[in-house]
């Protein structure tokens, strides 16, 4: 039987949005794998997957999670976590890797498949998707994402302000993902293309240290890393204007 490797959405944080799928896909999985910094302290994922399954059936494997700068190092630390879960799956059946928010949208996971399958000829790649930061930020900050025809842009600040501020000049509403670093850019994106006033942020989502804030009272301080922004769409048409 070929081997099966599933990357699990495990949501932005609280552990109650884990989907019934990924807990199932957790539990029935031989080991689940949580990635983890080279510094060793617990991420999200591996705190999330401790809610639902045993301590000892879960792997840390490191990933250079939050390098940019150095490419080399970079992919050398995804070649060495292939080989490990490589060699996982050479031993178990099924292998489970455990991602925050959908292992589809900009996740770790999607590098480590990559690296798997030509590592184990035959393995089977699945996904179970999970609840992402921009669902939880909505649901919490009472921020509507779309209505009617309106376009979605979800934009990871690690690739300049400026791909943020042309996402802002245009219709829909704006994601901002791992903004943290360059707050000030983005309050200045912000203002500058008059789309601050309904903003809202939000970073450790369903933590105890979480905070949901408007936009507006972004100071220039640094963020967390992970935070998150809505930026609404301009809605003056009233009630269903844009269906």
């Amino acid at each position: 039987m070929s081997s099966r490797l599933v990357g699990v959405g495990v949501g932005p944080g609280d552990p109650e949005l884990v989907t019934v799928k990924g807990v199932n896909a957790l539990r029935a999985a031989d080991v689940v794998v949580v990635p983890v910094m080279d510094t060793g302290e617990r991420g999200r994922a591996e705190a999330t997957v401790l809610h639902y399954v045993p301590e000892d059936k879960v792997v840390r494997v490191v990933f250079a999670l939050n390098e940019r700068t150095d490419r080399a190092r970079r992919e050398a630390a995804w070649d060495a976590a292939g080989e490990r879960v490589a060699g996982l799956l050479r031993e178990h059946g099924a292998v489970a890797f455990a991602t925050i928010g959908d292992p589809n949208v900009y996740s770790t996971f999607t590098y480590l498949a990559q690296t798997i399958a030509e590592l184990v000829p035959g393995v089977v790649v699945e996904t179970v998707p999970g609840i992402t930061a921009m669902q939880d930020l909505a649901a919490r900050s009472g921020a509507v994402l779309t209505e009617g025809t309106e376009p979605l842009t979800l934009v990871p600040v690690t690739a300049g302000s400026a791909v943020l501020k042309e996402a802002l000049a245009g219709p829909g509403t704006v994601v901002a993902y791992k903004f943290g670093r360059q707050a000030a850019e983005v309050a200045q994106a912000l203002r500058e293309t008059g789309r601050i006033g309904d903003a809202v942020w939000g970073s450790a989502l369903g933590l105890p240290e979480e905070s949901v804030r408007p936009a507006a009272e972004l100071d220039g301080d640094a963020l967390p890393y992970l935070s998150t922004l809505i930026a609404p769409a301009r809605r003056d048409g009233g009630r269903g204007g844009k269906l």
